[in-house]
């Protein structure tokens, strides 16, 4: 398929990385020139060390992951072009949805957490921080959410694609820098939607899980704006700075099964694995 070639095209893989540096180092660079403390370098390096492993385990992973997405795929409900319009503005929504709810489980379940905490474990937000992401995606489970996409009738690589697209679209609303963008943040999720999203005060806790839309937000009432009366701090709640990337990516899966070992009765071990994390 189409899809498969431009997911696997090294050209465009190494324009976009190449991108995405360049654009990290102009942001550096504005910083230093503002005079904002915008980037501690030994947190930007333990964001590349992170990234580093969950792009190889993620290599590693992606024959097996693609097996369940094959198989619904194999009992799809319906037939249709993979390209049409109607096709592709389904998907967009279908994906988005789907993201929102596992982007709202990976904050209250704490299974999942144990993975999406590594994300915000950054005590600055700038672009470095979009590429540090959890290396046990696939054991919180969160291909999960999206496997009804296969079971309708989208192809594993569409829903790649789209999910991509997804990702690459955050990738930019991870800064402190950008402004409001007028009517759009009613219908997007923007640097300043995210800014609160990320931000460990107690009003922004848990609030704008959007991708690249804000609407499921503001339609499921986790929707919120910066609060006025207080400067965003960001970071994990009581949690400890670490740079090092493998207590970074691992730390909260040792703490959360720690918790379940010492926790008394099956009730109590469950909560401790799937009950909202700090409860």
């Amino acid at each position: 398929m189409a899809y498969a070639s431009l997911l696997l095209d090294p050209t465009l893989r190494h324009v976009v990385l190449a991108t995405a540096i360049g654009l990290m180092l102009l942001e550096y660079g504005i910083g230093r020139l503002a005079h904002r403390e915008s980037h501690d370098w030994r947190e930007s390096v333990a964001s590349f060390g992170v990234a580093l492993g969950q792009n190889l385990l993620r290599a590693v992973e992606a024959g097996t992951l693609a097996l369940p997405f094959a198989f619904l795929y194999e009992h799809r409900l319906f037939d249709f072009a993979q390209t049409g319009p109607l096709a592709l503005a389904g998907l967009f929504l279908g994906s988005e949805f789907l993201y929102y709810w596992q982007h709202r489980a990976s904050h209250r379940i704490r299974w999942m957490w144990a993975t999406h905490a590594v994300h915000h474990s950054t005590t600055r937000l700038n672009l470095t921080a979009a590429i540090r992401l959890g290396w046990t995606g696939n054991i919180s489970g969160n291909f999960l959410f999206f496997l009804p996409l296969a079971l309708i009738g989208f192809h594993s690589f569409a829903i790649v694609a789209m999910l991509g697209i997804n990702l690459l679209y955050q990738f930019f609303i991870h800064s402190d820098f950008a402004p409001k963008l007028g009517m759009l943040e009613w219908v997007l999720n923007t640097p300043s939607h995210h800014r609160v999203h990320h931000a460990c005060n107690e009003p922004c806790l848990d609030r704008n899980y959007g991708g690249i839309l804000i609407v499921f937000d503001r339609l499921f009432g986790t929707f919120a704006e910066r609060p006025s009366d207080q400067p965003l701090r960001f970071g994990l709640v009581g949690g400890v700075q670490s740079f090092n990337p493998i207590r970074i990516a691992l730390g909260e899966w040792i703490a959360m099964l720690s918790d379940a070992w010492k926790a008394r009765g099956a009730g109590a071990k469950l909560r401790a694995l799937f009950g909202p994390p700090g409860g």
